[in-house]
C-alpha cells in the first residue's frame, strides 16, 4: 500500500498481493507489525487506578465504561447489537 494509501482502507486493499498483506500470505510479514512506543509500555506497566473493568465503543469515537458484567453486557446490547 505504501505511499498510495490514503488512511482509508477499502475492500480491494485486502486482495493486493503484497509481503505485508496477510489476507494473500501466509505466516508474518517481514517486518514487526507494530512497535508500541515507550508511553504505552508504561501505562500497560503503570496503569491508573480505576473500577472499570470493560469497556465498549459507543460509535461514535467515545467508549462506556463498565464496573460489572451485567452492566457491560446492556451497554453492549445498546450500543453494538442495536446501534446507538
Amino acid at each position: 500500500m505504501g505511499e498510495q494509501f490514503s488512511g482509508n482502507l477499502k475492500r480491494r486493499d485486502l486482495d493486493a498481493d503484497h509481503a505485508f498483506n496477510t489476507y494473500t500470505r501466509e505466516g508474518l510479514p517481514p517486518t514487526p507489525i507494530a512497535l508500541p512506543s515507550q508511553a504505552s509500555i508504561d501505562a500497560v506497566l503503570h496503569p491508573p487506578a480505576s473500577p472499570f473493568l470493560y469497556f465498549v465503543s459507543r460509535g461514535d469515537g467515545s467508549s462506556e465504561f463498565s464496573t460489572n458484567l451485567a452492566d457491560h453486557n446492556r451497554a453492549v446490547a445498546k450500543y453494538q447489537r442495536n446501534g446507538r
